[in-house]
This record gives structure tokens, sequence and C-alpha cells, in this order.
């Protein structure tokens, strides 16, 4: 389904595509590695940039996402004396293996930006900004070392960590959520750019609860409020396809159905009106992007509710 799910993407006005790389599905046993059929994730790549889009590789390798052990594989509960996520050296040293082994990957078939490739943004970790004050000073040492290894392996592409508002440079952190042009506090540094990584456009659904339901004007609104308001450079939609979570794939108590309220559906359908609505509004700001690009950007306020 990957070529026509890409191309209605495209179609839709999309220029990026942005997956996460699941770690349990490629490395089911330690050192033994898994990209085939499905799990092709050259190929995946190597299909997006055949029809001219880029791509974010979001390669956690903890990508939480809903997805059973947030992707983490089960083998690690074996490793002697791990603890995930931390400044721990059994997870920094399988962690490390697994990211480098994405890179080398990519990096063989030119895949990134700076090789002519279409990865514009890699990510690293992932939402670690959640958890990072409950392991304290070893928190704060475990984000500087992902973000460190990350930049020493020399993509040429830029580092992105979500929801993390203490990324180390040149790392940059970028915001989840469905508001972000009135929530993010905006880059933690003057040289790097406002990214939205997560722009929600419906919500993770548990067995028993309804289906959260968002607008497509609410979306398209809150898109264009990031681009202007505080001067983003990258929204990505979060969920634009989601598809199924087969077998016991999705973590505790996901229904099956992944964001089935997407601009594309569970099945890969155009959804209504989202998809088109939103088609439009990147039409939109295409047309005057020359405009938004130029000079420099001042926010005026006109009262409690009103800017210019």
């Amino acid at each position: 389904m990957w070529e026509s799910l890409i191309g209605k993407a495209k179609e839709g006005g999309i220029d990026v595509i942005e997956t996460y790389v699941f770690w349990n599905l490629h490395e089911p046993k330690p050192g033994q590695y898994d990209f085939s059929g499905r799990n092709d994730l050259v190929k995946f790549i190597k299909e997006v940039q055949a029809q001219g889009l880029y791509a974010c590789l979001r390669i956690g390798p903890f990508i939480e996402s809903e997805w059973t052990y947030g992707g983490l594989p089960f083998w690690l509960h074996d490793v002697p004396d791990i603890v995930y996520r931390t400044d721990n050296e059994p997870f920094k040293k399988y962690m490390q293996n697994f990211v480098t082994k994405i890179v080398d990957m990519m990096k063989a078939e030119s895949l990134y930006a700076s090789q002519g490739g279409p990865i514009i943004l890699s990510q690293v970790e992932n939402e670690y900004g959640n958890v990072e004050a409950a392991f304290q000073e070893e928190g704060k040492a475990y984000v500087e070392w992902a973000a460190k290894m990350a930049v020493d392996l020399q993509t040429g592409v830029p580092w992105v960590m979500c929801k993390q508002p203490d990324a180390p440079d040149p790392v940059i952190n970028s915001c989840n959520g469905m508001r972000c042009g009135e929530t993010f506090a905006g880059p933690n540094s003057p040289s790097k750019p406002a990214l939205w990584t997560e722009n929600w456009t419906s919500f993770l659904q548990r067995y028993g609860e309804e289906t959260y339901l968002r607008s497509a004007q609410d979306i398209a609104f809150h898109t264009l409020l990031f681009i202007i308001a505080k001067n983003g450079s990258f929204v990505n939609y979060y969920m634009y396809h989601g598809g199924t979570n087969f077998g016991r794939s999705g973590a505790a108590y996901m229904v099956t159905q992944y964001y089935d309220q997407a601009p594309l559906d569970e099945y890969g359908l155009i959804r209504e009106p989202k998809w088109s609505h939103l088609k439009e509004m990147h039409a939109a700001v295409k047309s005057c992007s020359s405009t938004l690009l130029n000079g420099v950007q001042t926010n005026i306020s006109l009262g409690q509710l009103q800017q210019v």
C-alpha cells in the first residue's frame, strides 16, 4: 500500500513523510535484524524519494506511539542490570547499536539529504521530557549522552528531540500536541527553527472510549497559527495515516484501528472533509510562502484576544 498512501499524501499537499522506526520489529533477537517485506525501511524511504517527497526518520528507538512496549524489544528484559531510558550502560549499549545500524543503512543507500537523499530530519528518543525528572541527574545525563551519540553519527542533517525543552545543542527541541501555536515555548536557542513533530489529527483510543473527533477547521487553524505566530518551519500531522495494529502490536488496552479519523483512514481511504480542507490550506500557505519567508516578523497585540 505504500505507493498509494504516499501518493495520496502528496496529492493532498504533503511535502514530508514522517515515520517511526520499530526496534522490536527490526531486531527481534539481539544482533539479528529483519528488514524484509513490510519491515523494509530502505524500500519505504526510497518510495518516498521516488515520489519527490522528503522524509523525517524518527529512530527513537523508544517511540511510544501506542505500540507494544513503546517499540523496545522484549529481550531487553533479560539483559543483566539494565534500566531503560536512563544513564545505564547496558541500555545505552543496545540503543547505540541499533541507532547506529539504522543510520549506517541510510548512509549506505545515500538517503540523507546531505548525500542527495530525501531524509531532512532524524529524531532520537521520544517525549523524554515527560519522564526525565523521575530519573533526576541520571535523566539529564542520558539526554546529553543521547544527543551527542546521535550527532556524532554525522548524518549531515539535523536531529530533533520532541517534547524535550532542554535538548542539547545542536539538537532541536520540537513540539507535540494539538495547539502548538499556543502551547510551544519555542526553540531553546535562536539558532534553531520552530518544529512541530506531532500535530494530532485525532487522538489515541483505548477499548471502551469514544472516538476523539477533531475538526478539519481546528487542525487547519492551529497549523496556520503555528506557522505565522510561532514562525514555524515544519508541521507534521500525527497521523496523516495510522492504519491497523494487528495482533499484539498495539500497546495495552489500545484498539486495533489507529487514528482512523486521520485524513487517510485506517484502510488508507480519503476521509472528508479533512483531506480536502487541509489540501486547500496547504495550497494557500504555498501561494504566499514568499511573503511568509520575507523580512523580520513582529507580533503586535491588539487586545486580550487578538494579535497581528
